[in-house]
């Protein structure tokens, strides 16, 4: 659904809220009058379709209902629903045919499909499909009010599968009712589902329970001194707050789980000290990247119960699927995002005292997803860090491998294990190896060397859906160390202001999730979200005020587009109830709240045991006195459990003007605090080359951003660098070479580095006459003649890219040789819009001036098939094995072109990706 929305194709049963990639929308009804059409016309032929216009102002939404007038049949619709079932009611005119269209085809690829007609009123199926969610099943059953007069169930003809039925019901015209049950399942979880949450057709009383459900929920947080349109923001925010994840199980507690076999929540209850746990209910939708910043932090205050069932649920997904979830939908994890971070909702939960799950479970899952060798684990575990050059993403990575970290630290030192509790201590120290401290920045490492040129401005793929600016402050869990490595508070101060003052003009490839910007702090993506509260760890909170008020002014409003961006399953809404209470966890599981005052003159909110935590101020202006529960409350924090205990928060404003300084908050003691650091690592060193491709010699040089440190290196592969030489001038190379070195201080060693350099011996000189995207370079020209291959991910920046054009480039060898084949590299994945070239043509000269073709090749892997593909296009230049003579080569790799109709980038221009120019001679 978007507001700008024209036209009706349909009701669907699943639903995603604001997520940045499209699925479900499973089970669509659709009411027709007269000579019902089976396509739906999307998305430009409405009256070819099943689709009808409607008009905005006949449309109107609320919690639990839905009401639109389809204008091409003059039927109007209500809808509302239970917990597992949706309840339809159409009024369509009198004189005229009336028909519902059931469509399995509507969406995503279906798989497999089928529909059974029950009786006169009842009708039920399944719809297996594959998207982003790559193996989803939903089984539904629906009743109707009205017996079918008419009923016809139409076959795809490629697979012989039910996928769509029209179901008429005469010409008189009148309501008809439909409700509508789904399950994960099976058919017959599906019936129970729809027996036990039956509403016999009383529209009116199912749409009212809906509505008390909700106003259960807003019910337990009150606001004084909010406008209509405050209360209206707040509401809403709430509301979606609370949308995902979604519940799972049927009504008999069975569900799918995660190895798409069928389980039951009570076969996963665990002992938990002398008390048994049940787990009530099952969930899917777990858009954890997002949601651990603000909605789950939020849950852990007002979901409690909830948030102890998604935590079984996720035990149960690492018992079933292997592993703890990333991006969990429909028992399907599809791995979208970075990180780990259900460790962040378990550790977070498990600190704040939703304890009651087996938490030794919880520990071994956790541990379980950070020693993985996927996504740049195996690098990170290894090295302390993520190089440009070894995983796509490798600053976002690091820095989000880094807090979960922490997070395991945390809950392992509470539950006793201090080993593992110093294990990733150390681990969550691995932002210090990104930290540049020349520039200030988490910066790209590549190849032993800091990523040069450096943007921090640009978007690429060193970051996730970010740049540099946006992840310079994302080691939230060690804010104070990061504060002193960045110069102190007045240095990180300044720092957070340039973030928010600087030019907002981003460069490198369009990134759409980059939005609601300040500066370079971008608050319609998730890496920004923390940001705006670090000042409270300067001694600042009262700037930390400054800016979150300007954010909740600014971003959030009333208006269709009243969110700055992706809502992404509450967290961008999470986001604002937090900061309108005036309320922050910067590091979920630090158990802190850092406050500043709330964004009306008094907000409440009623804990499920029936505490109630108050937040208020008096007056206007800067922050003079604060009190908790009457006495002066110095910190600019609170703990959870004082939070959670209720109470009241006064803060007493001065008439002073706002952002003045202030003294609440600002002595360091009564600043928040840090995850533990058992014990202070000590940086990775680097290399400084300027390059690591050469001609002739290249100096390097090694270097550190600690003091008093020795460096050893060593050139040797079977030699120990900590034992290698001690670094005192730079190294001069003349030979392809792989230095190791590592830096020590007698206390502490760090990592140890590689860096290669290599010589190019050859006098060849590629000249490109394609123009490369300015962020698949590789380098330079010599990257394709280096004789270094370019890996599967081409998001490590070792392959050059080149969009709506061929490939062309002339190779001259410098002297006549005798070549026996010649071609080139290229590399395929049709998701990322990268294709093969359609064919490769080669050229050869004698004379470096003069070309003739020489040959050609073309290959066999389908355009539509997905994953990575790498090949090598070598044409045949003398079949006899003595070489032809030729002094000069011309490569022309003909691009796919433009992205076909059944490609999600349909209309755009594909990329050709090629690394290395190949010449074999006799």
């Amino acid at each position: 659904y978007h507001f700008s929305d024209r036209v009706v194709y349909g009701f669907s049963h699943t639903h995603l809220s604001g997520t940045g990639v499209g699925d479900y929308g499973d089970i669509l009804l659709m009411p027709v009058t007269e000579t019902p059409l089976l396509e739906n016309g999307y998305p430009d032929r409405v009256d070819e379709g099943y689709g009808s216009r409607f008009g905005k102002s006949s449309e109107h939404a609320g919690v639990g209902y839905y009401t639109v007038h389809l204008q091409d049949y003059g039927i109007d619709v209500e809808l509302t629903a239970t917990p597992r079932t949706g309840l339809h009611r159409y009024v369509f005119p009198p004189g005229q045919s009336a028909h519902v269209i059931i469509d399995l085809d509507h969406r995503d690829r279906v798989l497999e499909s089928d529909l059974r007609v029950i009786g006169d009123d009842t009708i039920e199926g399944f719809r297996r499909s594959s998207a982003w969610a790559r193996d989803q099943l939903v089984y539904f059953r629906a009743r109707f009010s009205r017996p079918f007069t008419a009923t016809e169930i139409v076959t795809d003809l490629d697979s012989d599968q039910l996928r769509k039925a029209v179901l008429s019901f005469g010409d008189e015209g009148g309501e008809v009712m439909v409700q509508v049950a789904i399950s994960a399942v099976d058919a017959e979880g599906a019936a129970a589902n729809l027996e036990a949450e039956w509403a016999d057709f009383d529209f009116a009383a199912t749409h009212a329970e809906a509505r008390a459900a909700w106003h259960e929920t807003l019910a337990r947080f009150t606001l004084e001194g909010a406008s209509e349109a405050q209360r209206r923001i707040f509401a809403t925010a709430l509301y979606h707050s609370f949308i995902a994840p979604n519940l799972f199980s049927d009504v008999d507690g069975r569900y799918r789980g995660m190895d798409l076999a069928i389980h039951r929540v009570d076969d996963h209850d665990h002992d938990h000290g002398q008390q048994h746990v049940e787990q009530r209910d099952h969930y899917t939708v777990f858009s954890l990247w997002d949601t651990y910043r603000a909605t789950h932090p939020l849950f852990t205050l007002v979901e409690r119960a909830r948030t102890r069932d998604f935590i079984q649920t996720f035990l149960a997904q690492y018992e079933q699927g292997g592993r703890l979830p990333v991006w969990e939908l429909a028992a399907n994890e599809t791995d979208c995002m970075i990180g780990y971070h259900s460790v962040s909702v378990i550790a977070d939960a498990y600190l704040k005292g939703i304890d009651d799950f087996d938490a030794r479970l919880a520990l071994t899952a956790m541990i379980h997803s950070a020693t993985r060798d996927h996504f740049g684990l195996e690098a990170y575990q290894r090295d302390g860090f993520i190089g440009a050059d070894q995983e796509g993403e490798s600053v976002s990575k690091t820095l989000e491998y880094a807090y979960d970290d922490a997070c395991i630290a945390r809950m392992a030192q509470t539950m006793g294990f201090s080993g593992t509790a110093r294990e990733y201590g150390r681990r969550a120290q691995a932002w210090r190896h990104l930290l540049d401290p020349q520039t200030g920045f988490m910066r790209p490492r590549r190849n032993g060397q800091w990523l040069t040129p450096y943007d921090p401005r640009q978007v690429d793929f060193n970051h996730t859906e970010a740049n540099g600016w946006q992840y310079r402050f994302a080691a939230p869990h060690h804010a104070p160390e990061h504060v002193t490595a960045l110069g102190g508070d007045a240095a990180f101060t300044a720092a957070l202001d340039s973030l928010f003052t600087i030019d907002s003009a981003t460069t490198g490839r369009t990134q759409a999730d980059i939005t609601g910007r300040m500066g370079q702090y971008a608050h319609g993506n998730e890496p920004s979200h923390h940001v705006a509260w670090l000042y409270h760890f300067t001694g600042r909170p009262e700037r930390s005020r400054q800016r979150v008020t300007r954010i909740l002014d600014e971003f959030y409003t009333t208006a269709p587009d009243g969110l700055i961006g992706n809502e992404d399953c509450g967290q961008m809404s999470s986001w604002y109830v937090l900061a309108a209470l005036g309320l922050y966890d910067v590091a979920p599981s630090s158990r802190q709240w850092l406050v500043i005052p709330p964004r009306h003159e008094r907000m409440s909110v009623r804990f499920e045991d029936g505490r109630v935590f108050t937040t208020r101020r008096v007056g206007d202006g800067e922050i003079a006195r604060v009190t908790f529960n009457g006495e002066a409350l110095e910190r600019s924090f609170l703990w959870h459990h004082e939070v959670i205990g209720g109470g009241e928060l006064v803060f007493e404003l001065s008439e002073a003007k706002l952002g003045e300084a202030s003294d609440w908050g600002r002595a360091p003691e009564k600043r928040p605090g840090t995850a533990p650091i058992v014990a202070p690592i000590l940086p990775a060193p680097w290399a400084e080359a300027g390059g690591d491709r050469f001609r002739g010699e290249i100096e390097v040089r090694l270097a550190s951003g600690e003091p008093d440190v020795t460096i050893r290196w060593t050139d040797q592969p079977d030699h120990n660098p900590r034992a290698g030489t001690i670094y005192t001038n730079p190294v001069q190379l003349d030979t392809t070479t792989t230095l190791e070195f590592v830096a020590g201080d007698g206390r502490r060693v760090s990592p140890v580095v590689t860096a290669r350099f290599d010589a190019i011996e050859h006098d060849w000189r590629v000249r490109v006459e394609s123009i490369p995207n300015p962020q698949y370079t590789a380098g330079g020209n010599d990257a394709l003649i280096d004789g270094r291959r370019g890996p599967r991910d081409w998001r490590t920046g070792m392959w050059q890219g080149y969009q709506d054009q061929d490939f062309v480039a002339t190779l001259d060898l410098g002297e006549t040789v005798a070549v026996t084949r010649a071609g080139a590299s290229f590399l395929q994945d049709m998701r990322s819009w990268i294709w093969l070239p359609t064919e490769l043509i080669v050229e050869v000269s004698t004379d470096g001036e003069t070309f003739a073709r020489a040959g050609s090749i073309f290959h066999d892997v389908p355009d539509d098939e997905e994953g990575i593909f790498l090949r090598d296009f070598v044409v045949e230049l003398d079949a006899s094995g003595n070489g032809r003579p030729i002094r000069a080569l011309r490569f022309r790799a003909v691009n796919y072109g433009t992205i076909p109709t059944w490609h999600p980038g349909a209309g755009g221009e594909a990329f050709i990706f090629v690394d290395e120019l190949i010449v074999e001679s006799r």
